[in-house]
C-alpha cells in the first residue's frame, strides 16, 4: 500500500507520529503506555469530535456517548482483510467484558460513502456485534473527520477506460481503499485517549478497556 506523507507533529513528540504511520502501513507494533497494551494519545489536541449519521439515520456525536468508552475506527465494508479481523477483535474483546459491555460502545466510520449506503452498514457492523454502529456521511465531511483524526485513506480506482469505450464506467468498477487500521478509544469524558495499532490481542485490547473503565 502507497505510504501516507506524514503532515504533523504534535507536542507528545514523535512516538504518536510514528505510531499512526505504523497504524497506516499495517505495521504490528506502536508506542505502548506504561500500564496499556495500546499508545496512550491523550495529551493531543485534535481528534476531539465528530458528527455523522448512523446507519439507522440518527445524527451522532461524541456527546452521545457520554459516560461510555468508545471505539472507534475507518475502514470500508468491502475491505478483504484489515476491517473485518479489525472488528472480530473489537467484538471479540467487547464479549470479554461481561456485564461491562454495555458501557462500551464500538464505532465504524466508512471512508467509502458511496458504496457503503445506510442498509450495508447496517449489515456488516451488526453482523460483529449487535451494540455497534456504523457511521457516514458526505465524502467532504468524512475528509474532515480522517483530518481531524490523522488519519489516512485513499481509494486505489482502476485505470480510466480507453477512448471509445462507452460499456465502462468508473464509478462501477470495483475498487479497494487504503486506509490508517488504527482503533481510536475514547474514554467516559470523551477525551481521546488510546490508539490501538495492529499487532494487539483480543485478550491486550479487553485488558485496555477494562482498565479505562475504572478510571
Amino acid at each position: 500500500m502507497n505510504l501516507p506523507r506524514p503532515r504533523f507533529i504534535t507536542r507528545t513528540g514523535t512516538a504518536i507520529a510514528l505510531a499512526l504511520l505504523l497504524a497506516a502501513c499495517g505495521e504490528p507494533r506502536g508506542t505502548p503506555a506504561a500500564g496499556y497494551h495500546a499508545v496512550d494519545i491523550r495529551a493531543v489536541d485534535w481528534g476531539r469530535d465528530f458528527r455523522m449519521t448512523d446507519h439507522a439515520g440518527q445524527a451522532r456525536s461524541l456527546r452521545d456517548f457520554k459516560g461510555k468508552v468508545v471505539m472507534m475506527f475507518f475502514g470500508f465494508t468491502q475491505c478483504p482483510d484489515i476491517c473485518p479481523s479489525t472488528m472480530a477483535d473489537m467484538a471479540q474483546a467487547l464479549n470479554r467484558l461481561g456485564g461491562s459491555a454495555d458501557e462500551v460502545q464500538g464505532l465504524f466510520v466508512t471512508v467509502d460513502p458511496v458504496r457503503d449506503t445506510p442498509e450495508v452498514l447496517a449489515r456488516y457492523v451488526t453482523g460483529f456485534h449487535p451494540s455497534f454502529l456504523g457511521l457516514r456521511a458526505d465524502e467532504q465531511t468524512t475528509q474532515a473527520l480522517a483530518d481531524e483524526f490523522k488519519a489516512f485513506y485513499a481509494a486505489r480506482r482502476p485505470a480510466p477506460a480507453p477512448d471509445g469505450d462507452s460499456h465502462r464506467h468508473e464509478d462501477a468498477a470495483p475498487y479497494m481503499v487504503d486506509h490508517t487500521r488504527a482503533v481510536y478509544v475514547f474514554d467516559r469524558k470523551g477525551k481521546l485517549t488510546l490508539l490501538i495499532t495492529s499487532g494487539r490481542t483480543v485478550v491486550e485490547i479487553a485488558a485496555d478497556l477494562n482498565r479505562l473503565l475504572r478510571e
